[in-house]
């Protein structure tokens, strides 16, 4: 699978460019739409959880060393992406069922298309984060460099899953649904609207295991450290050590899964 991704680079850009041009083909901004949409969604919350429930969340805020937008800013960029590719990969086959249906099509490429397709939003809300943070006098540090690595580090977790929900998706339209209800719940599960830190004290010690093994925590957490505390990812080696372990697990059995059921894709679709 992986030598496959590697002969089929080519393919891979040229086909996640047209992925990232066509979803706003048609519309009078174009692809401007693609920028401004998060950008909005950042506002919203900044304004209803610092401004609108300022006193409502002084709980959340406490023990933050950052101005609280900067802080939601570092939490919710990996989210916007992980929920975009995870959400768009799942049907990934049901979208492209034209190319399924190709006998000398690399289908296996497909969900690797809209994982590199999402990264085009995912720079750009980077660099406009980073921005923020230098208007705000914040200087930058070679931590920032870490970005990086926690973007290829969530790739390489949400590729492993659409491997597996794109696969699943093909005999199972159901699943579709089922990620954007898991999304919902999940955005809430992962620190990003709230501290996990000041909650340590209120929840009990095990849900605090439970929320930790979610491996959006590691790279939420992983983006904040990069951006405001300046934490080396190497300080959190069980964390790091579990993240690895559990996306190759994960990997290996959505390319598995994909394998098995490739075959079967294109009379089904």
């Amino acid at each position: 699978m992986i030598k496959d991704i590697i002969t089929n680079k080519k393919l891979i850009a040229k086909l996640a460019k047209n992925d990232f041009k066509q979803k706003f083909a048609g519309s009078t901004l174009g692809v401007i739409w693609a920028f401004v949409q998060p950008v909005i969604t950042v506002l919203v919350y900044w304004i209803v959880f610092d401004k609108a429930l300022n006193q409502g969340t002084q709980g959340t805020k406490a023990g933050i060393d950052a101005p609280f937008v900067l802080w939601l800013s570092a939490g919710i960029v990996p989210w916007f992406y992980f929920s975009e590719v995870l959400s768009a990969g799942t049907v990934v086959l049901h979208e492209y069922n034209y190319l399924v249906k190709k006998v000398v099509f690399p289908i296996n490429v497909l969900p690797i298309v809209k994982a590199v397709s999402s990264l085009f939003v995912h720079g750009f809300f980077v660099l406009f984060t980073l921005v923020v943070y230098l208007l705000y006098g914040y200087g930058i540090s070679p931590y920032i460099l870490q970005v990086v690595y926690y973007s290829v580090a969530m790739m390489a977790l949400v590729i492993g899953l659409i491997y597996l929900t794109s696969a699943l998706c093909v005999f199972f339209k159901d699943m579709a649904q089922l990620i954007n209800i898991f999304l919902q719940v999940g955005i809430w599960a992962t620190p990003i609207m709230w501290n996990f830190d000041t909650m340590m004290e209120k929840i009990p010690t095990w849900l605090q295991i439970l929320l930790q093994l979610n491996p959006m925590y590691y790279i939420t957490s992983g983006y904040r450290d990069s951006f405001i505390s300046q934490t080396a990812f190497w300080n959190r080696p069980y964390l790091t050590i579990y993240f690895w372990a559990l996306t190759i697990v994960l990997f290996i059995l959505g390319t598995h899964v994909f394998r098995k059921l490739q075959s079967q894709f294109a009379d089904v679709l």
